[in-house]
């Protein structure tokens, strides 16, 4: 449920900021890049370490464990929920706190998980960016745990 509240940006930055501290936090250890497939080979392409799958009218493209420095190399980490947290605005105000302290912008991809939750979000940034993202993080009150 979309929570609809009219707040000055001190509040907002006060609710949000709780609600990352709340949060879960999954920081992984890899580094992930998007691979493509056609969209008639579906599902015979998909792999089953893909952390998040997604498609427009042309190809599916996976989010894929890899280290090929010729491949354009994400960061990734994750964040579900309390239940019944309100995080709404989270994307905008975190993506703000990347965009204006590290030069950078992020991608966001979401999902459902009911019996975590519901809402959980999958964050990317450049790998060149993984400690400044980690301290980012941390600096706000995060508190990262590290997956393989």
């Amino acid at each position: 449920m979309v929570d609809i509240s009219i707040e000055t940006p001190e509040q907002v930055e006060t609710r949000l900021v709780e609600v990352l501290k709340q949060s879960q936090c999954r920081f992984y250890d890899n580094s992930f890049a998007f691979h493509e497939f056609d969209l008639e080979r579906f599902p015979q392409d998909t792999r089953p370490e893909a952390v998040a799958f997604i498609r427009d009218d042309v190809c599916w493209s996976q989010l894929l464990p890899d280290t090929n420095q010729e491949n354009e190399l994400f960061a990734i980490w994750r964040f579900h929920f309390p239940s019944g947290a309100d995080n709404s605005g989270f994307v905008g105000w975190l993506a703000h706190h990347f965009k204006s302290r590290l030069g950078s912008g992020v991608f966001v991809i979401c999902g459902h998980n009911s019996s975590n939750g519901g809402i959980y979000d999958y964050w990317g940034c450049p790998i060149s960016l993984k400690q400044d993202a980690l301290t980012l993080l941390s600096e706000l009150g995060a508190k990262p745990i590290f997956l393989r």
